[in-house]
């Protein structure tokens, strides 16, 4: 009977341990048959088998991660072709809970999973075997090639999706860029990394932040939008969007951005792009630079190189100096920082708002520069410039604020109210922004309109004529003078005749911007003619010409052109010149540029 007892319990023994190892034997035999049926292509349904539970050990895993939704329904690996089986490596402890998670592989202690190219580890996690997916916990760590490693408190992968996300101190490494988050998906079909709660990307040359950020671990672009921002250690970088590649170190600006340099150089650009590495820029749509000096540079198209310290501007150029007081425009402008010089061209204009009474200039060609402390100007081809109260043209023109000269060359013309200035070359100097001498050197004229026939004329080798508060009042006439000049009846002012005289100096004195009286020395010749007794070789010297119509009587007439050829005696404005650009108004041309 005893041994009939012990024989009972040794039954009992053996049924309980095969009752234990049925599911496990089982379960591998179909892990095996799976595996098979995967490698000699055959597709057959996994026979469903209960699994048992352990209460062995209790689990000090933390709250399962509930997975968001997956971007694809989830299908288990043996209903999608291209979906790799995700591998279990290594655990230390596997245990199941099939109460309060069925199907749930439960993992503990050095946990590592196998996925195609990606190595996976944890300290614990729960595998999804049947969807393929799974969730990890603690020390996450992706390890795909030499590359790419990406870590996180959190993970869930769909292995058929291949999209990962992971959540608490998300870190991507490729390469020299780290990304780091506390929110990072990632999808490892076309290898793009995304945050959506504020990341950060570090590569060798900058940082970059923003609200949402995107980066291809393929191609290295990274996309990024709100509060976007890019330190290096030359600029800061405040962008609305902004797109980057970690290899290149080139910035596309989309948005409002603005550049801050530690030199106080800025930039305000809605588009184009930047190289952090060569500091080259190419700014689009009306961009701005405003730098320490009181300068800023605005045009349709902008290239900036700023190590090289030049810029250039491609259509309607404007380049301001708020510390000298003038602009300069152009459809072209070059500008160099280091030599504060400036070239405009193609409708080239330069206004100088120093004064209430603006100066308008024209030229092929205008450059302003500084020399030293002092400032220069320069002028080639078809100058004109326009101011008030006075008016001028030349082939070419000089200025320096070191003298407050202004030289104007080959055959210049210079108009006062109703005198004409002319000579091969002319000098103006100017004194507190106000006109005191103008020189006139070789086959030099002054020519005053009486009225529509007649003229007082001054010629000779040189002249110099002295102003006072931009009025006339004294002409020095050097060598070969000659003098034409007509009398007026006191009580009504009517032409009753003509003097013309010949000396070797002449000195006029003027009165109330009419001839007081002419001193000759050391000896001279002279004749008075009546005016019915005046004859046209009387009343005009040899090199005599009237060029009122070749005059800018407005702003808009700087950049009227006239044929070339010699002067004509005569020339009356008959009508008004076409406007050809626009001139921008007083208001306009102080204005800072300052954007809002």
């Amino acid at each position: 009977m005893r041994y009939r007892n012990i024989s009972l319990l040794v039954l009992a023994g053996w049924l309980c341990l095969s009752c234990l190892s049925l599911p496990a034997q089982i379960q591998h035999k179909q892990l095996r048959k799976d595996i098979l049926e995967e490698k000699s292509g055959t597709k057959q349904e996994p026979v469903k088998t209960k699994k048992t539970t352990t209460n062995a050990r209790k689990s000090t895993l933390p709250k399962k991660l509930d997975p968001p939704p997956p971007v694809a329904p989830i299908r288990t690996p043996y209903d999608q072709k291209t979906a790799k089986i995700i591998y279990l490596e290594n655990a230390d402890l596997i245990s199941f809970d099939q109460l309060s998670k069925p199907d749930v592989q439960i993992l503990n202690g050095n946990v590592k999973f196998r996925h195609d190219d990606a190595i996976m580890t944890c300290d614990s996690a729960y595998f999804y075997r049947n969807s393929n997916s799974m969730d990890a916990f603690s020390n996450v760590k992706i390890v795909q090639g030499d590359t790419l490693f990406v870590y996180g408190d959190k993970l869930y992968y769909d292995g058929n999706t291949k999209l990962v996300r992971l959540r608490g101190k998300a870190r991507l490494v490729n390469r020299n860029t780290t990304l780091t988050t506390d929110s990072l998906n990632y999808d490892r079909n076309t290898q793009l990394a995304y945050y959506f709660t504020g990341g950060k990307i570090v590569d060798p040359e900058n940082t970059l932040t923003s609200v949402w950020g995107q980066y291809s671990t393929r191609t290295e672009d990274a996309l990024f939008s709100d509060q976007v921002k890019l330190v290096n250690e030359n600029f800061v970088m405040n962008a609305d969007t902004l797109t980057y590649n970690t290899k290149s170190h080139v910035a596309d600006l989309v948005g409002e951005t603005h550049i801050v340099y530690q030199d106080e150089t800025d930039i305000y650009t809605n588009k184009g792009w930047y190289n952090t590495d060569t500091e080259r820029s190419m700014l689009l749509n009306r961009s701005i630079l405003f730098n320490k000096e009181g300068k800023s540079l605005t045009g349709d198209t902008i290239f900036y190189d700023k190590s090289a310290k030049y810029g250039e501007v491609f259509g309607n150029a404007i380049l301001k100096d708020t510390v000298q007081q003038s602009t300069l425009y152009g459809n072209y402008v070059y500008y160099n920082e280091d030599k504060e010089r400036g070239i405009a061209t193609d409708s080239a204009l330069l206004v100088d708002w120093s004064t209430e009474k603006h100066m308008y200039m024209h030229a092929d060609t205008l450059m302003t520069f500084k020399d030293s402390i002092y400032n220069e100007a320069k002028a080639w081809r078809n100058v004109r410039f326009y101011r008030e109260d006075i008016q001028g043209l030349a082939d070419s023109l000089i200025y320096s604020s070191r003298d407050s000269i202004m030289h104007l060359m080959n055959k210049p013309v210079l108009w006062q109210e109703n005198q004409q200035y002319s000579s091969e070359k002319i000098s103006i100097l100017s004194r507190n922004q106000e006109v005191y001498q103008v020189e006139l050197q070789q086959s030099a004229m002054v020519t005053e309109l009486m009225d529509s026939l007649y003229f007082n004329q001054i010629s000779g080798k040189d002249i110099i004529a002295h102003l006072d508060s931009s009025q006339i009042r004294r002409v020095d006439v050097n060598g070969n003078a000659e003098t034409i000049y007509f009398i007026r009846e006191e009580s009504d002012s009517t032409l009753i005749g003509a003097n013309r005289t010949e000396s070797s100096f002449v000195v006029i004195h003027f009165k109330n911007k009419k001839i007081d009286r002419i001193v000759l020395t050391p000896s001279s010749s002279g004749e008075f003619h009546p005016m019915h007794k005046i004859s046209d070789e009387f009343v005009y010297l040899t090199n005599f010409f009237w060029l009122e119509t070749h005059r800018p009587m407005t702003k808009e007439e700087v950049f009227s052109r006239f044929p070339e050829g010699e002067r004509p005696k005569f020339s009356f404005r008959e009508k008004k010149f076409i406007s050809l650009p626009a001139i921008p108004e007083a208001e306009e041309i102080e204005d800072n540029h300052q954007p809002e």
